[in-house]
This record gives C-alpha cells, structure tokens and sequence, in this order.
C-alpha cells in the first residue's frame, strides 16, 4: 500500500471514529487503516475514541494493535488514551483499555503530568471511573512513566 492510500484510509478511519460508525472502522482496520497513525496535528486514532467514550471503537482499535499508553498529540488532544477515558468518566472505555494492559498508574505527559486516576477525581469527580482505575492499582506507586 502506497502512502497515499494509508493517508486516506487514514482520514477515514478518523472520520468514522469522529461518528462514533463502529461498523464502519472494523472495515477500514480490515482494509489496511493503521490504529495507530495520528492525524497531522499528533492526535491518535485510539485517543480520538476514548475522548469521546467510544468503548466498542476502542476496542477494535486495541484488537488491531493499537496501543493503549501511547501518547497522543496536538492541541485539545495531548496525553495518553486512559487520561482522556478517565477525565470524562468513560467507566466502559477505562475497562476496555486496562483489559489491554493499559498501565492505571502512567504519569500522561512522558511522565510528567497527572494519572487517570488524578484526572477522573479532579475532573470529575467520576467516582466509578475512580474506583475502577483503584482496583487495577492506580493507587500504588509513583505513578511515573518507566
């Protein structure tokens, strides 16, 4: 596949997580999308998905490989795909991805910055996304980035 189709399955895959189409990104994942090409700004697709608590399209964007502590980028859309669940109490998405291995304690910011668990209690506060990220561990340790 050249580099012009990945852009475009690419965009698509984007599009389709943007309308919340499940259907349609387990289709452009078949069809050769990337799950883990970010945008031009940096924004990954896996990100993108769990902002918006999009459980089902995180899920196909985990099975096809995308990784759960990777971090995303550009303006609105920094910091790692369980931060973002976290923040807006997505209960499903936060379980998808620690079922991923989604690490509960990851500092967002390359280490530097707040925990889900930081983000689901100041943001929130989302106490069932807390106590969920709680018994995966997101209370011991330091919480950095390794």
């Amino acid at each position: 596949m050249n580099q012009r189709q990945r852009k475009k399955l690419s965009r698509r895959l984007f599009e389709a997580i943007v309308m919340g189409d499940a259907a349609r990104v387990q289709t452009l994942l078949r069809a050769g999308a990337d799950p883990q090409r970010a945008d031009a700004e940096g924004a990954t697709p896996l990100y993108q998905a769990c902002v918006s608590g999009q459980a089902d399209v995180a899920r196909l964007l985990l099975e096809a490989g995308a990784a759960p502590d990777a971090e995303s980028g550009g303006p609105g859309s920094e910091g790692t795909p369980l931060c973002a669940a976290a923040c807006w109490g997505h209960t499903e998405t936060v379980r998808a991805l620690l079922a991923y291995g989604a690490d509960p304690r990851l500092r967002e910011d390359h280490g530097t910055g707040r925990t889900p668990l930081e983000w689901a209690m100041d943001a929130g506060p989302h106490t069932g996304t807390a106590d969920l990220l709680i018994a995966a561990g997101a209370g011991a340790g330091s919480g950095t980035a390794t």
